[in-house]
């Protein structure tokens, strides 16, 4: 009997360790399984390569640049440019109904020069740079400074100029705001180590500190212009022209180890291209890198030949390598 019994527990250990093992394989099969699907839908995601955003609304064959969304994602405002880019408008569009709205001339932008809008992380204010005029009635500008509108229930004030040390007697470019409240913008003024520099205003709680430049690890003899600083400082991508210039304008990323900046590294392609890629912004949720290009659809030749109404209709969309707001997951610009 207790032979019998024994032999029945050795059984049941034996049967318990084959269950066990058994699990164990399919769940590690499972796992497997399930990575790889997460993979394959991952790689089959079509912002995993650089999309143009909303075509045929925000994208429309027009110059398209420079997005910046509200905090929940639901409105856009972005540039409308002239083909040259020397003047540019801020619009504004809105997500209803599944489908972006018509753009608008935001209530603030429509006379000046004004562009590199950027939407703080309570939607509450706007940033932006302007060579309108600081009081009424004085001359345009010949540089461009940062300013701000505040919201007041549905209502944007009028434009708010920020004083010395934010704003030089040389152009500002492209503020954006770190949860902290310190403010990273693009700079000509002297001082500087190129033609423009990357700097930073500490928020001291009343007041903005002296700008302190980045250093060496991010500006260099030629232009680095527009800042895009991660909302816990942990990484900075900015657009640079080294050493080619505006047409080949390029994004380069930075990041923050134990306070001290790493040194630059220009952005892989597709992001990159051989046009000018500029005005970049992560959206508030982290998914997903938003910026302008004028790269084109076609470089060499057409699919098929086009009579006058198609090849017209080609030169007049999105795509056209005039310029566009492009839109790819964050995971596919940087590893974190």
């Amino acid at each position: 009997m207790l032979k019998s019994k024994k032999e029945f527990i050795e059984m049941k250990r034996s049967n318990i360790k084959s269950i066990k093992l058994l699990l164990l394989l399919s769940f590690s099969v499972f796992i497997n399984a399930s990575a790889q699907a997460q993979k394959k839908s991952a790689d089959n995601d079509p912002a995993s390569k650089p999309e143009i955003f909303g075509e045929g609304i925000i994208s429309t064959g027009d110059y398209e640049t420079h997005p910046a969304f509200s905090p929940g994602g639901d409105t856009l405002y972005f540039l409308k440019c002239l083909a040259d880019a020397n003047f540019c408008t801020i619009c504004v569009s809105y997500h209803k109904n599944n489908k972006w709205t018509s753009p608008q001339v935001v209530p603030f932008s429509g006379r000046y020069l004004d562009a590199d809008p950027f939407v703080t992380k309570d939607g509450n204010a706007i940033y932006f740079v302007s060579n309108r005029p600081i009081h009424e009635g004085d001359a345009v500008k010949e540089d461009w400074d940062i300013w701000k509108v505040e919201r007041k229930g549905n209502v944007w004030s009028e434009p708010i100029h920020l004083d010395s040390p934010v704003n030089s007697n040389a152009s500002e470019y492209f503020p954006t705001i770190a949860d902290n409240g310190n403010l990273y913008f693009g700079s000509g003024r002297e001082g500087g180590k190129g033609k423009a520099d990357i700097y930073v205003c500490k928020w001291k709680g009343n007041a903005y500190a002296a700008p302190e430049n980045l250093g060496d690890s991010v500006n260099t003899p030629d232009n680095e212009y527009e800042p895009f600083i991660a909302p816990d400082e942990s990484y900075l991508i900015f657009m640079a022209t080294m050493p080619n210039g505006i047409a080949h304008a390029d994004f380069y990323i930075s990041y923050n180890i134990n306070g001290q900046w790493s040194k630059a590294k220009k952005l892989p392609a597709p992001v990159n291209s051989a046009a000018t890629e500029w005005g970049g912004k992560v959206s508030r949720d982290g998914n997903y890198f938003f910026f302008g290009s004028s790269r084109n659809r076609i470089n060499d030749v057409l699919p098929q030949r086009e009579n006058i109404q198609l090849y017209q209709k080609r030169l007049r969309s999105a795509g056209n390598g005039l310029g566009d707001i492009y839109r790819v997951r964050l995971d596919a610009v940087i590893s974190r």
